[in-house]
């Protein structure tokens, strides 16, 4: 497995890291997320990324029970704060002082830790001043709860006034967490310059485009079976942005190039987004420990400029680019 800093920090993660959004207390019984889980550490995967909001809260004690009784020094467990959980009362989302220092409390019990590696924002608020948000989040890591800060889908002027805010609570704010793969390069033109000018590293979700890039949906079929596609907890509603002919007959397209370099096409995808220098890690989700095997042959995969440049023309046409597609929630109309 291949070890990356993430961004400037002096945190090392693996390249893969695992994640259970979709997965973990939904849609896979927990012997089988359990299974992925020990997979992924037997496959060198040391960086394990979940949130509070995902299942309610269930994901994360999924993650806590198939990570007890490894060694907590050899392991760099994420997890994230903003949406609704439990009973979904008034103080129970966002990025407010209460709800900030009581989810940490929360997801810390969870996973059975005394401290995450990494507590993301999974959002930005624009309910709650930046100031109070940044400071609760320096309280946190004071408190020895958790070791680094980031932010997950924040625009690029949104990182900036947060990193300024970091330096001077004098925290580590080192990551940001969106959505990029092949298909969806919104954070290439303002996001990236903006980190790497900054110090932080992108952890990308979603590098196969919610499996897509797998090349299994093919254009004018229907879905196969037991596939996200089909999903009816959330899988389907999202992949169907994916799911035109137009976009998969491009994504066929890839198909010759993975097997040119002797990868498979979720390999390629997997690959691919590694290739961007301010990545530090790619998010991998699975329901079968097999998957998980798979996608970590992506890890130390060098892709040549040509190589590159064949995949921009096989899906160029249909790549999502905007960067104002990067947004949390509205401010809500007053």
């Amino acid at each position: 497995m291949e070890i990356r800093n993430l961004g400037a920090s002096g945190l090392k993660i693996s390249a893969i890291s695992y994640g259970n959004w979709l997965t973990h207390g939904s849609q896979v019984e927990e012997d089988a997320a359990t299974a992925c889980v020990h997979r992924a550490l037997e496959e060198g995967i040391t960086t394990f990324d979940t949130a509070d909001v995902y299942a309610n809260t269930a994901a994360e004690s999924v993650l806590g029970r198939a990570l007890a009784g490894e060694r907590r020094e050899g392991l760099e467990i994420f997890t994230k704060v903003f949406w609704p959980t439990g009973p979904g009362g008034h103080n129970d989302h966002g990025l407010s002082r209460k709800h900030i220092l009581e989810a940490i409390d929360g997801s810390l019990t969870r996973l059975g830790t005394d401290h995450v590696d990494l507590y993301q924002a999974h959002r930005f608020d624009h309910e709650t001043p930046l100031e109070e948000t940044m400071l609760a989040f320096a309280d946190v890591v004071r408190a020895g709860k958790a070791l680094y800060i980031g932010v997950s889908e924040w625009r690029a002027e949104e990182i900036r006034a947060a990193a300024e805010l970091a330096r001077e609570l004098h925290v580590p704010l080192v990551s940001n967490q969106p959505q990029y793969s092949m298909l969806w390069r919104v954070i290439e033109d303002e996001v990236v310059p903006t980190c790497e000018e900054l110090g932080l590293g992108q952890i990308v979700w979603s590098p196969i485009a919610q499996g897509v890039l797998t090349g299994k949906y093919r254009p004018g079929q229907a879905p196969p079976a037991g596939s996200r596609a089909t999903d009816d907890k959330g899988g389907a509603d999202m992949i169907g942005r994916w799911m035109r002919d137009d976009v998969l007959e491009r994504v066929q397209l890839l198909a010759p190039i993975a097997a040119d370099l002797g990868l498979s096409m979720a390999q390629l995808a997997v690959a691919w987004v590694l290739q961007n220098p301010n990545v530090s890690s790619a998010i991998i989700g699975a329901s079968r420990p097999d998957q998980v095997s798979d996608n970590v042959k992506a890890a130390g995969v060098r892709l040549e400029a040509d190589v590159l440049a064949a995949i921009d023309e096989a899906v160029g046409p249909v790549v999502t680019r905007d960067p104002a597609l990067t947004k949390s929630p509205p401010r809500p109309a007053t």
